[in-house]
């Protein structure tokens, strides 16, 4: 009977060493040959994580949240900027930043970039508003950051005119975007304008980045289409 009892404890204080030991190990162990073969103890050796893993169930930030805080910072930074500008400067004053490089002077412009559309202003604003529905397509669809980060920034600066063509003066769709930056004598732009170009810039410069990493690979001639065409992206 105590010879039983001892085999008991003796077996419960090897398989409690073994835990022990399974804790710190860096791969599969087996069971020692010392645990009781008698069918009384089954343990499955448990699966270990290469060192520095990320835990399985720590959710990354999807891409499209990206492109959508992007998108939402911008337009927010877009509209507070032209509130400023109609409450603070005036259309017949230059204030200079940079000489006469760069200032800020009050604009209205009815059309696209350097007045262009001015006599159809409604159908600009149908096309800006279908082009930012397209951008949300695209920025739901992102596969990558960078991607959704250019995306992003194009999606806010459309929205951010569209809504002045949709509800600043004279009317409804047929509003004039606020401007006031001031180019040297060229045009007038706002933030909107600048969030377009540096989304642009983003993308041309990550599908460069990919295509030239591709064509230094072997058997690789392309860039994925997910982030070569706007709907796969």
């Amino acid at each position: 009977m105590n010879r039983d009892r001892s085999a008991v404890i003796s077996d419960s204080l090897a398989l409690s060493l073994w835990r022990v030991l399974d804790l710190f190990s860096p791969r599969e162990r087996s069971v020692p040959c010392w645990l009781p073969a008698n069918g009384a103890v089954e343990i499955e050796p448990r699966p270990h994580r290469k060192r520095g893993a990320q835990p399985m169930d720590k959710k990354k930030t999807p891409p499209y949240a990206v492109a959508f805080i992007v998108a939402g910072l911008v337009v927010l930074i877009d509209q507070a900027s032209k509130a400023a500008a109609l409450a603070e400067l005036s259309e017949s004053e230059r204030i200079p930043l940079l000489g006469d490089l760069l200032g800020l002077q009050l604009a209205f412009n009815p059309g696209a970039l350097l007045s262009f559309g001015s006599e159809v202003t409604w159908v600009l604003t149908v096309l800006g508003v279908g082009i930012t529905v397209t951008l949300f397509v695209a920025a739901k669809r992102s596969r990558s950051i960078w991607w959704a980060t250019g995306i992003g920034f194009i999606l806010g600066g459309a929205i951010g005119n569209v809504l002045d063509r949709l509800f600043s003066p004279p009317g409804f769709g047929r509003g004039h975007v606020t401007d006031f930056l001031a180019y040297g004598n060229w045009f007038i732009g706002n933030l909107a304008d600048i969030a377009l170009g540096i989304g642009a810039v983003i993308l041309g410069l990550g599908l460069w980045i990919r295509r030239r990493a591709a064509s230094q690979e072997p058997g690789a001639t392309s860039v994925p289409a997910e982030d070569a065409q706007v709907y796969g992206s």
